[in-house]
């Protein structure tokens, strides 16, 4: 391509971009191609730390030939050392007038950080102690039309680091560690539940019903079929369906979508690892939870006491358990919830500054309560159980008190990470359940579950006692890696489409 059919595709086109793209044309003309099709590597940055690490001032005898982008470059009249990032790390490289002579030696002084280059040379140690790959030979494997942030300043608009996650990663060597680690959490927690004699399988991301949990779904159109159908907001009524065909203990790890608030602890698609047990119950729910937790931050991490934004936490087994109404009462707020009122609840609402609305349930209104005043105090990692029963409609009424139910969350640095519960199985309960949500979404409640009659069909049939479990991947993923957003854990978050 001529310099002008160039120049017409980067409207935004600036001196930088422009320099670049002369020097694209220059390198063409000169018969070079800038983007070839593969190159042979025998070795990796960190390889050659390793290997080579008793490496003196001489040149080995090994010939070495590594690739990546083109970082630091410091010249130096006739030698230049410059950094060669991979996705193991850097390493220095040293180009000399004398081993490249003047041809190619004029070429390298051409590159542009950015570029992406393979090199064939020969590792030796410099005066000053580092490791280096002397360069005999190089190829340009990818010619870098833009600029890279300024190194020592990076990327300061934490939007945009969202935005172009790839920028992000090149120049920021805290977001490789984190998405690395978060790649082997998820291997990790699959290699332990597999180890426990569970199922991994895969359920429906398109739903007829958007039910399984209380949130608002994302809607979508089938064209052919001409019917809407939901992303799925839980993984958990089809998973239930396979306790009801005859497997006793299974899990996925796939997305959730909720169409709700995006902040610190929210996005709209997240990764939910989903759990069932046949013949269980809560109890031995609380145990796998505190034990995978544990074991995942011991094999990953390599440490049982970890520290998440200034805050010590101890993920040693067993972790402490708090019913919810014992946890209201450690804040002042003592309730009988067989005999309050809806009226005092919502009094007590208000005096705390609860985010709550004159026709929510009694239930719900001690759930926001609890939210407002225990939540941010729970650093954990703890076990908060016997929820409201008008809260838990997937869940068993509490076996020794009707007003609850045996559900139970995790609370590790005031997030909730984990929710579960000893499931209901009754189908004839399920249908009850389902009609009263159905009720509150007549007065306006949006977050609510839907009525799903296949689902109370295959209750009929017959659910074995179940425990089931879910738990947010990306906020463990946080709190192992001491990330202060969700965003910093998820690699394409969510953002704004209008923001530029």
């Amino acid at each position: 391509m001529n310099l002008e059919e160039l120049k017409s595709f980067y409207p935004e086109l600036n001196p930088l971009i422009q320099a670049r793209l002369e020097k694209r044309v220059k390198m063409e003309g000169m018969g070079l191609r800038l983007y070839p099709y593969k190159f042979e590597k025998n070795t990796s940055a960190r390889e050659i730390q390793e290997r080579f690490a008793n490496q003196g001032h001489e040149l080995s005898d090994e010939v070495v030939r590594i690739a990546g982008r083109l970082m630091l470059v410091r010249e130096h009249g006739k030698a230049s050392f410059a950094h060669i990032k991979d996705g193991t790390g850097s390493i220095q490289v040293y180009a000399k007038l004398d081993n490249l002579g003047e041809a190619r030696y004029g070429l390298w002084k051409e590159l542009d950080v950015g570029d992406i280059i393979g090199i064939r040379g020969r590792v030796f140690r410099t005066k000053r102690g580092e490791l280096t790959v002397s360069i005999d030979e190089f190829e340009i494997l990818c010619k870098s039309l833009r600029p890279l942030p300024e190194k020592y300043h990076g990327i300061k608009d934490i939007e945009l680091r969202y935005r172009k996650r790839y920028l992000d990663l090149i120049m920021n060597p805290e977001a490789q560690r984190i998405f690395t680690l978060r790649s082997k959490i998820v291997s990790e927690i699959r290699r332990e539940l597999e180890g426990q004699g569970f199922l991994e399988v895969e359920t429906p991301v398109l739903q007829s019903v958007a039910s399984g949990a209380a949130a608002r779904p994302f809607i979508t159109h089938h064209n052919y079929l001409d019917q809407d159908f939901y992303l799925r907001i839980a993984h958990e009524l089809h998973l239930k369906r396979l306790i009801v065909g005859g497997f006793e203990k299974v899990f996925e790890i796939g997305k959730a979508f909720r169409n709700e608030d995006v902040d610190a602890q929210h996005n709209p698609e997240y990764t939910l690892l989903e759990l069932y047990w046949a013949y269980v119950d809560y109890n031995d729910i609380m145990g796998l939870t505190e034990n995978l937790v544990h074991k995942v931050a011991l094999n990953v991490l390599g440490k049982e006491v970890i520290e998440y934004q200034g805050k010590t936490i101890d993920l040693r087994p067993p972790w402490k358990r708090i019913s919810f109404l014992d946890a209201l009462k450690n804040e002042g707020i003592k309730i009988d919830v067989d005999k309050i009122t809806k009226e005092e609840a919502y009094k007590i609402g208000e005096s705390v500054g609860a985010e709550i609305k004159p026709d929510f349930p009694t239930g719900k209104i001690l759930v926001k309560i609890f939210e407002k005043v225990c939540e941010e105090k729970l650093t954990g990692p703890v076990h908060i159980y016997d929820y409201p029963v008008e809260v838990c409609p997937l869940t068993k009424p509490h076996r020794s008190n009707p007003g609850l139910a045996e559900r139970f969350e995790s609370y590790i640095a005031g997030m909730e990470v984990a929710n579960a519960y000893s499931e209901l199985n009754d189908p004839a309960y399920q249908r009850k359940m389902f009609m009263a949500q159905l009720e509150e979404r007549k007065r306006g409640e949006a977050e609510i579950y839907d009525y799903d009659e296949d689902f109370c069909e295959a209750l009929d049939y017959g659910m074995p006692p179940t425990g089931g479990l879910g738990i947010g991947i990306d906020r463990i993923v946080m709190i192992l890696t001491n990330a202060p957003s969700i965003k910093e854990v998820i690699l394409f978050p969510t953002v704004s489409a209008t923001q530029k």
